[in-house]
């Protein structure tokens, strides 16, 4: 199993500037690092991830682009394959996408006109669209959200087939990977989670005839350097009250992020993704990732 390891920026980074932004993915690219993951917030600190990933395309020749995630509901599947599949190509099959439904945020919800209760259902029907938008030459389809009449996208991508990610640990969403899925990548879950999810996505899988590649399993683990803040830690209170300590989802320091690593390879995850929980210190950036390039990549193989 090849063990990988790319780094993220979440949706509360700063580091927005062409210099700092720049300098961040060529010692992302510089120093080995699998891939480049960006996460979208309309409202937050983070930047458009597909206008950053394009940039960062543009440094680099090695460097995996992914989407941590990108919002499918409330977009033109028609358009959001040309874009894809125009980054794909151009920077020579790189591209990692990923989907989500979307933050339950109303001012999220807003940006992009989509009711709560549709986003499912909205997705369930775009996803599949975009496969075939990304292979077939006329795509005609008659929907509940979307109508098309031999529609055409070109190019097409460089990857064929190119692999979705999805996200999400509750079991209807482990079921829509099993489903919709090409790999699965979680946040703020456990090796014990991981797990359990496992036969859960390819028994589903099973079901729709459909296989998900057994390296194609991880997780995003964000960390933190000192204790975990308190707004974090209250979110994880409330979305994991099953969880006596944050720092069972939140390791804090890089020694306890590899041991995090390790138990969850253990338990069937081969493709990880570190999200800091804070802006580096003042050594910034290039101090930060060598750290983390020392002690994280002897793991993988």
């Amino acid at each position: 199993m090849k063990i990988r390891i790319g780094y993220g920026l979440g949706t509360r980074t700063v580091t927005h500037d062409g210099d700092t932004f720049g300098s961040f993915v060529d010692d992302l690219e510089r120093l080995g690092f699998d891939s480049l993951w960006l996460s979208e917030r309309v409202s937050g600190e983070a930047p458009d991830p597909l206008i950053a990933l394009s940039y960062a395309a543009g440094r680099t020749t090695k460097l995996k682009l992914g989407m941590s995630v990108l919002v499918l509901p409330g977009r033109n599947p028609v358009l959001v394959a040309k874009e894809l599949a125009t980054l794909d190509r151009l920077s020579n099959g790189r591209l990692l996408p990923a989907f989500g439904l979307g933050v339950a945020d109303p001012h999220e919800q807003q940006a992009f006109g989509v009711e709560r209760g549709d986003r499912a259902k909205i997705f369930n029907e775009a996803l599949p669209l975009l496969r075939r938008l990304w292979t077939e030459d006329a795509v005609d389809h008659d929907g509940t959200f979307f109508h098309y009449d031999a529609v055409t996208v070109r190019p097409k991508p460089v990857q064929q087939p190119l692999d979705v990610w999805l996200g999400g640990i509750a079991p209807s969403e482990l079921r829509r990977v099993g489903r919709l899925g090409d790999g699965w990548l979680p946040s703020f879950c456990t090796a014990d989670d991981i797990a359990a999810a496992i036969p859960v996505i390819n028994q589903t899988a099973d079901e729709h005839e459909r296989e998900v590649d057994p390296e194609h399993f991880g997780a995003l683990i964000a960390y933190a350097d000192g204790e975990v803040p308190d707004l974090i830690g209250q979110f994880i209170a409330k979305r994991r009250p099953d969880l006596a300590d944050p720092s069972e989802i939140i390791p804090t320091g890089i020694p306890a992020v590899r041991a995090t690593i390790e138990k969850m390879v253990a338990a069937g995850a081969s493709k990880f993704v570190l999200l800091p929980l804070s802006e580096p210190s003042a050594d910034g950036w290039s101090a930060e990732l060598e750290h983390i390039a020392a002690e994280l990549k002897p793991l993988e193989n």
